[in-house]
């Protein structure tokens, strides 16, 4: 006679063996790809500051020439030059103000997405908690039904 509860039990075990090996290698993944994550940020950075500075620079090279070129040039002053100055100054000035408003709104909008995922994580909690005590609820009921039905 074949002891059905032992095979019971090694199946389950088999079973649960291999879920537990799926997940592992799943978060081993996941912890790999956070490793190099902050690695990426710096690569990222160091090409933003490198674009910056050659855009600074190009800016700084194309208005010199332009300096001396028309340093050089014996043309009458121009007496809409202060005009010209104070709304550049204002255009410019707006520009970076609006920028940083949408600095602003991207950073809240981050914020608020991280804030979204801890919901969302304590939501899978939650739903994986249910079911789980629904599992364990039907293996209960399941396991006196069968129960009876041995006696």
């Amino acid at each position: 006679m074949v002891d059905t509860s032992k095979s019971a039990r090694e199946e389950t075990t088999s079973r649960t063996d291999v879920i537990d090996a799926v997940k592992d290698n799943y978060i081993r993944t996941v912890d790999e790809i956070a490793k190099v994550q902050p690695q990426y940020l710096q690569s990222i950075s160091n090409l933003q500051l490198d674009y910056i500075q050659t855009t600074k620079n190009l800016i700084q090279t194309a208005f010199s020439a332009q300096k001396q070129v028309a340093s050089n040039v014996n043309a009458p002053a121009n007496p809409y030059a202060d005009i010209f100055v104070k709304q550049a100054n204002e255009m410019t000035n707006n520009a970076i103000r609006a920028v940083g408003i949408n600095n602003q709104l991207t950073i809240n909008a981050l914020d608020a997405a991280r804030e979204n995922l801890k919901i969302y994580n304590r939501s899978i909690d939650a739903v994986s908690d249910f079911g789980t005590n629904v599992a364990k609820a039907w293996a209960a009921f399941y396991t006196q039904s069968q129960q009876q039905f041995t006696r």
